[in-house]
């Protein structure tokens, strides 16, 4: 298999956000070292092919010398945005002015730049349990149940079920990827 910068992205694509792409959850964070010149046109191209499937990659902002992408599924962030259980927790954190998911995202963007931070409604948009999402404040990370691909705080057999199901999405892609398939192919993106 060709080893380059573009197959080093799909690689890194596929084992941080296999979920959100194989429409498990409705997105997935990476963060990548700035200075990749080709990280712009791998995004362009990925935006490009994969819209659609409904899947993007958006830059959330840099920090600490690294970008923060986005990379998610717009039907089920959608979804997501609309829980109404979501959506009074969302007030909370002061998105109550937010319409429509680019509102959304564009201010989680400026929370997250202008903190340096990751503010706690992060787990809201990357499909966390808002049970979990609470108790994590609750508790300000501590006394959780497990962790995984999440602080656990609620439903820890619901929770090792949804973090199999992240880990065969991983394999799954990484194995395509391994037999020589770019990430478009794993994906069945023409």
């Amino acid at each position: 298999m060709e080893n380059s910068i573009y197959t080093d992205f799909e690689r890194t694509l596929a084992f941080h956000s296999a979920p959100a792409m194989l429409g498990l959850k409705p997105a997935n964070l990476i963060s990548l070292a700035v200075g990749d010149e080709e990280l712009e046109e791998n995004i362009r191209r990925f935006n490009l092919r994969a819209a659609s499937k409904g899947l993007e990659i958006r830059r959330l902002c840099g920090v600490n010398g690294r970008q923060l992408l986005l990379v998610y599924n717009l039907r089920l962030m959608e979804r997501q945005l609309e829980d109404p259980d979501i959506q009074k927790l969302f007030k909370v954190f002061g998105y109550a002015g937010c319409k429509k998911t680019e509102d959304y995202l564009a201010k989680l963007s400026g929370r997250i730049a202008d903190s340096g931070n990751f503010p706690h409604e992060i787990g809201l948009f990357l499909g966390y349990p808002v049970e979990d999402v609470k108790g994590f404040i609750a508790n300000k990370g501590e006394n959780y149940l497990i962790c995984g691909y999440w602080k656990v705080y609620s439903d820890e057999q619901r929770a090792r079920r949804i973090f199999t199901s992240y880990n065969r999405c991983r394999s799954y892609i990484l194995s395509r990827l391994d037999k020589g398939e770019d990430i478009y192919k794993a994906l069945r993106i023409s």
